[in-house]
């Protein structure tokens, strides 16, 4: 199976999107409808849209190389997979996510694992990813894209576990994140 493990905001929700979740949920909240818990808020209102030109590079990616959407992103912690997938679909993304990566508190650490207050959210999904891929050994093929730099570190010589991502692809511009010149072949290269 191949499989991208994917942010989205930075990726697919540009900068130029952020916000956007405001002015819609600014329509649903009134007087009778006021302000509730986030599990509560339509699925649609909690999330800001995708870039529809993003949306169109990663179906691209989807079709061409039949690979799966795992969902990275922090998103996954304000919705369900089954909301996820309806609101990917409601915004236009041809394939529903499979999965969604644990949170750390569920993920095995390196008993030498040293935290860095640098890089402690790219350490963070990075081990998340690393977990999900020792438990789905059906994987033959993966990648993950995201705005947080989780390439691969090289230690620090005194034989600390090493973290980040070898099958790693950053979208450094959130105005144009999947967008980005070269990014699409880049991803694609990882999934052939």
């Amino acid at each position: 199976m191949k499989v991208i493990f994917l942010d989205n905001d930075g990726v697919i929700c540009l900068a130029s999107n952020w916000g956007s979740r405001y002015k819609k949920q600014k329509k649903f909240y009134t007087y009778e409808n006021p302000r509730s818990l986030q599990s509560e808020v339509p699925v649609h209102l909690r999330f800001d849209n995708f870039d529809r030109k993003a949306i169109k590079i990663l179906n691209e990616i989807l079709t061409q190389t039949g690979a799966e959407i795992v969902v990275s992103s922090d998103w996954r912690l304000s919705a369900s997979l089954e909301e996820l997938g309806e609101y990917y679909k409601e915004q236009g993304i041809i394939k529903k996510p499979i999965a969604l990566t644990l949170t750390l508190g569920l993920c095995n650490t390196p008993s030498n694992f040293v935290w860095s207050k640098d890089y402690d959210l790219e350490q963070c999904r990075s081990l998340e990813i690393k977990q999900f891929l020792e438990d789905h050994k059906e994987i033959t093929h993966w990648v993950a894209v995201d705005d947080l730099d989780m390439s691969e570190r090289f230690g620090d010589f005194t034989g600390n576990y090493q973290w980040g991502l070898k099958n790693f692809v950053l979208t450094p511009r959130s105005y144009e994140g999947i967008k980005q010149c070269g990014i699409k072949e880049k991803i694609k290269n990882f999934l052939k």
